[in-house]
């Protein structure tokens, strides 16, 4: 499922301006913890976090993943949408908690 249709059906907030939404998701990884991400986390995965500190824009870089929405209606430092921007990864936000849209992301990419 391309990332564009999925931020229409979740209904999340795209935060970072960056070149291209239509990235293809392969699947999303739940966690707040740097090293369990880096550890788990496949390429062109999303990453579900409340973390809003720019450290989630280095491990979605090395990781190749395709984008993080940040959960409960947390908003990302500004310094973290700079460099979302310049590595373009998209940065998105929900008002939902992890557990929510973890659910709805799983169900949206063909789980349950």
């Amino acid at each position: 499922m391309k990332l564009n249709q999925i931020i229409k059906d979740l209904g999340l907030e795209v935060k970072s301006k960056v070149s291209t939404l239509d990235k293809e998701i392969n699947g999303g990884y739940t966690s707040d913890l740097l090293s369990d991400v880096i550890a788990h986390i496949n390429k062109d995965d999303i990453w579900i976090t409340l973390q809003i500190h720019q450290n989630i824009v280095g491990v979605a870089a090395l990781k190749e993943i395709s984008g993080i929405i940040i959960v409960n209606g947390r908003k990302p430092e500004e310094e973290t949408l700079k460099k979302a921007e310049a590595e373009n990864i998209a940065i998105m936000v929900t008002e939902l908690t992890a557990f929510e849209i973890t659910g709805k992301l799983y169900r949206l990419l063909g789980g349950c």
